[in-house]
């Protein structure tokens, strides 16, 4: 519920709950059986039984299948929820056990949220009209696409969007501001729902448990992971570190290569974050490297488990073209990243079974994507939908008094 500590650091659990026997009969078990047995493992001392199974079951109510491209190339689709996004999962699943505490407790809470794009969809949407929690919504400026923009700035009632006149970094530094901040948190109950609170890792790595059952591999595993913030394949790593049989981890980022450059030369230096086509993974400073490095401890430990790429939008680009063009697949620029990533680690070990996460749907992006392979994209009805609605949004300067004012103005 705090979201971040006092000390600027980020929370991690315990310890991390040992499920190698589960992955023994998981082909028999159904996404929301493995959700459940991981999920009662991590919440079982703050939960009732039926709490859990009713926040697995109104959170993980839609799949993420797995879709073969070709030989040992597959994508985890999770991109089947409400906004069509992966972050569906971490936020429903977020707004369910948040909303428990809250009409346990009789309190109220607002849910600072920075956004390069998804998130802040899938926050406001798994969120939306929960009585007792606000959620304030900071996304940057002509900085996310247009149907993004739109998925997360046309809700009302306990729904609110900032835009900040700045970049992503920017948007979460003024978060990560008002957490520390001592005289805002004395006026108001705040929390996060962005990857830098653990409940939105938590259910990620149920995913990652429903594509081993799914691909049923004889073959040893590597997923590849579109990152940004690395929230993502924290979580992936945290599932391996419960049991499950990933070989290796590979992080696909942008022109935005922080991670990939500290890999390759042992200092990690982070950088004001570029823009590319891939939007959502804009991140020069990472916040979740630090856990990654909590669970691996030293970085020589962490190469023997994690190699990293960096891919620039030309790249990108040709990726969701040449899949279209060979496969028939169509990809978002994300998704595309982490095919580039897949395939340049099998291209040298032809003996893996691949996994590459497949984030968001394609038509998400259809500006960018229907100028790469010069057709229209099909729209799914629940984005149609929202393109018809008014957007409604507080524009901001990138100033922390600007928005401690808003907030003590508009929720104390």
């Amino acid at each position: 519920m705090l979201g971040m500590p006092s000390d600027n650091g980020l929370f991690m659990p315990e310890n991390i709950p040992d499920h190698s026997n589960l992955v023994q009969g998981i082909n028999e078990l159904s996404f929301q059986d493995i959700s459940y047995v991981i999920a009662k493992s991590i919440l079982l001392e703050d939960f009732k039984n039926s709490e859990i199974e009713d926040i697995i079951s109104t959170s993980i109510s839609f799949d993420s299948p797995i879709v073969n491209i070709d030989s040992n190339i597959n994508i985890l689709e999770l991109f089947h929820g409400p906004t069509l996004a992966f972050k569906d999962f971490g936020a429903r699943f977020m707004a369910r056990t948040m909303e428990k505490v809250v009409s346990n407790n009789d309190r109220e809470i607002n849910i600072l949220v920075a956004t390069s794009g998804d998130t802040g969809s899938a926050v406001a949407n798994g969120f939306y009209d929960v009585e007792g929690i606000n959620v304030i919504i900071l996304y940057p400026s002509n900085k996310v696409s247009y149907i993004q923009e739109k998925q997360l700035t046309t809700f009302d009632k306990n729904i609110y969007a900032l835009e900040i006149k700045g970049t992503f970094d920017d948007c979460q530094n003024l978060v990560k501001q008002a957490f520390l901040d001592d005289s805002l948190k004395s006026n108001l109950d705040l929390s996060s729902a962005n990857s830098i609170n653990i409940a939105r890792l938590i259910p990620q790595s149920f995913y990652y448990f429903n594509a081993y059952a799914k691909l049923n591999s004889n073959k040893e595993i590597v997923v590849s992971v579109p990152s940004g913030n690395f929230g993502n394949i924290t979580a992936g790593i945290l599932a391996k570190h419960m049991g499950l049989p990933i070989k290796r981890f590979i992080a696909s980022t942008n022109a935005n290569k922080t991670v990939p450059e500290f890999l390759r030369t042992n200092q990690y230096i982070s950088s004001e974050s570029i823009e590319t086509i891939s939007n959502a993974m804009d991140v020069g400073n990472p916040s979740n490297m630090k856990r990654i490095m909590d669970i691996y401890h030293d970085l020589e430990n962490l190469k023997k488990h994690l190699i990293a790429f960096s891919f620039d939008d030309e790249k990108t680009k040709k990726c969701v073209y040449d899949t279209w063009s060979a496969f028939n697949y169509l990809l978002d620029p994300h998704s595309a990243v982490g095919l580039l990533g897949l395939n340049q680690f099998i291209r040298l070990n032809p003996k893996y079974n691949g996994i590459f996460l497949g984030t968001a749907h394609p038509a998400k992006f259809s500006d960018v994507i229907e100028s790469i392979i010069n057709q229209k994209v099909d729209m799914p009805e629940n984005l149609s939908n929202v393109i018809n609605k008014e957007k409604n949004a507080t524009l901001l300067n990138n100033d922390y008094k600007d928005f401690s004012d808003y907030l003590l103005t508009n929720f104390k």
